[in-house]
């Protein structure tokens, strides 16, 4: 509040544009903090809402069902990889991270074993409550509360070699190597969480698909639950349905949310395989999953969501996706170049960052996201990195006039 003390009003948005109160257009350079799919204010959607909303908005979901929750929970299964069968409601991202968590502790429990510890990835992170903090990597967001958190193997980053190469970089081998010796010596662990191929709020890191096929084969060499964390890397951010599309193995769980309900209503989503569902499936009530929210399964969200989803089968999400891949392509490398800065590109996500890290506290990269606002791009950089995660709707001519600004303001 100290270092933002005029803080703009959004009046309404519309596509890929938010209008300010004073009548000022801004891009929406990162879809609201990724979660605006197919852009602000779709008719599609907003008149599922509306319908829902006039029918039924909200009942207990512990006894009940409806079908918004219903339909949501097929067409996520037919979407989601081989495996994934059962469907856990919760509210946002971080939730749908707990749950995952805490499901995995408890399988354990229930086929007689204690395992309590976790594998991550450094940079890695899951979310703002606890045992989502406690899962991602110890940084500026997490230090306030370290001596609450729970301990987390964090691997090192598979940081991928300069040129595409069939040879594992030093960083991949590392990674490999440090997550075969924890497989493979402690009995403690009781899954490995991870975000598939992109890691967003650490820096919109890229890790290889080759690399993540080997973690998963160890993974379940050594019989340990796979968590893919898709709440930003699903519903196409990566160029595929789901980041985890691209993979041959499928993980054990997969938490969703952000892009869920297409930037609408805060909904999460935790699938899981069969195998975890029948081992809590009982008679014995003290086996129960103890875990619920007081709007799980909301009718309105649900139905958001399933809106979200049909919009992907009437319309050509993908060929949006590929024309702003496109442009990625076309306009990052030359500006990274320009700027002595290394770049990355993945489906819809365009990154960048000095070859000197200034860090996430970075008061320069303060003053470029401002400057940006001015000129009408929301850009919001991770520390120093700069990126582009715009919505479906955003056509080539919004995307260059937005990296047009982001030229001139880099230039002063």
């Amino acid at each position: 509040m100290h270092l933002s003390p005029q803080v703009p009003g959004v009046e309404r948005a519309s596509g890929s544009y938010l209008t300010l109160a004073d009548g000022k257009k801004i891009f929406d350079g990162i879809s609201s903090w990724w979660v605006t799919l197919h852009g602000h204010s779709h008719p599609y959607i907003a008149e599922a809402i509306a319908k829902q909303a006039s029918k039924l908005e909200q009942v207990i979901f512990a006894g009940f069902t409806h079908e918004s929750a219903s339909v949501l929970a097929k067409k996520l299964i037919e979407r989601t990889p081989n495996g994934l069968t059962k469907v856990f409601f919760s509210d946002d991202g971080s939730t749908a991270v707990e749950v995952a968590l805490k499901m995995s502790v408890q399988y354990w429990k229930l086929r007689g074993e204690t395992r309590t510890t976790f594998l991550a990835l450094e940079h890695s992170y899951h979310g703002d409550t606890f045992g989502a903090m406690s899962a991602s990597s110890r940084s500026t967001f997490t230090d306030a509360f370290t001596p609450m958190l729970f301990d987390v193997i964090h691997l090192p980053f598979p940081t991928p070699p300069e040129y595409d190469s069939e040879q594992f970089s030093d960083d991949e081998q590392k990674f490999l190597d440090a997550l075969m010796k924890h497989c493979s010596s402690d009995r403690n662990i009781a899954a490995f969480i991870y975000e598939p191929l992109l890691l967003g709020a650490g820096g919109m890191k890229i890790w290889r698909k080759k690399i993540l096929e080997e973690a998963l084969k160890i993974v379940h060499t050594h019989h340990i639950l796979a968590i893919a964390d898709e709440v930003l890397t699903g519903f196409g951010r990566t160029g595929t349905f789901f980041a985890s599309d691209a993979m041959d193995n499928s993980p054990d769980m997969m938490t969703l949310s952000k892009g869920i309900t297409g930037g609408f209503l805060p909904l999460g989503v935790t699938l899981c395989t069969k195998n975890i569902y029948d081992t809590f499936l009982s008679s014995d009530r003290a086996k129960t999953f103890f875990h619920g929210h007081s709007y799980t399964g909301n009718p309105i969200s649900c139905a958001a969501g399933v809106a979200s989803l049909e919009i992907f089968e009437s319309e050509p999400v993908f060929e949006r996706i590929q024309t702003i891949t496109n442009v990625h392509q076309e306009r990052m490398p030359l500006l990274a170049k320009k700027n002595d800065n290394v770049f990355r590109i993945l489906g819809t996500m365009a990154a960048m960052q000095p070859r000197k890290p200034e860090g996430y506290l970075s008061s320069r990269m303060q003053g470029i996201g401002r400057r940006c606002l001015e000129s009408g791009l929301l850009l919001r950089p991770l520390g120093d990195t700069i990126y582009f995660l715009p919505p479906y709707s955003t056509t080539a001519n919004d995307l260059h006039k937005a990296y047009d600004i982001l030229e001139e303001v880099l230039q002063k």
